[in-house]
């Protein structure tokens, strides 16, 4: 297909759904991973001076949803139809809208985050997906992949936060299960976040 590096942090982060849709598709990529000393050093040489970044072919795409979308798109897990990858889109900036709230350099993360905004995430998401297998439409989709890197990061800043979710649980259950995944999850570095 193409020559595809993807350039991020040591960890899973913002470049874990771009790992996902590679995994899934059966893609072959360089995942390079900077470290956290090294990157004063690189910061420069980066477009807007921010990871993940995608080469492909030479062409550099910034911006971790920019970069996931493309590869949705690329492998058919954008959705079936326009108005499905507008659905998925849209469930994915609002879990992204979500996950920017995280306040990382606070040591009660969870008063405001878990008491007030995520009930509302979680109210809106157990909507979406309704009776249905999956997020949007018949088959998977990257927003499905979000929602089981979401709950993974969430829940290890607290435990059970979504405990009495249980059609999201299955949902996450129900993505880590998908084979290719599964061996992604389970070779990858092992990393905190």
């Amino acid at each position: 297909m193409y020559n595809c590096k993807l350039t991020y942090f040591n960890m899973r982060g913002r470049a874990e759904l771009a790992r996902y849709i590679f995994a899934y598709a059966g893609m072959k990529y360089e995942d390079i991973r900077v470290e956290w000393k090294d990157w004063p050093e690189i910061k420069q040489t980066i477009p807007f001076e921010k990871l993940p970044i995608m080469e492909v072919d030479g062409i550099i795409i910034p911006q971790s949803l920019a970069i996931a979308r493309y590869l949705a798109k690329e492998t058919g897990l954008a959705g079936a139809t326009n108005l499905e990858e507008a659905q998925t889109d849209a469930l994915v900036d609002c879990m992204n809208d979500f996950t920017i709230m995280i306040p990382w350099n606070e040591k009660n993360k969870e008063v405001k985050l878990f008491l007030i905004h995520s009930p509302v995430l979680m109210k809106n998401l157990t909507k979406a997906l309704g009776e249905k297998t999956w997020l949007v439409g018949e088959s998977v989709t990257w927003a499905d992949f979000y929602w089981e890197i979401c709950f993974t990061t969430l829940n290890k800043l607290k435990e059970n936060f979504a405990e009495e979710y249980t059609q999201l649980i299955f949902l996450k259950d129900r993505v880590k299960a998908i084979p290719e995944i599964a061996e992604w999850i389970k070779k990858r570095p092992s990393t905190e976040f």
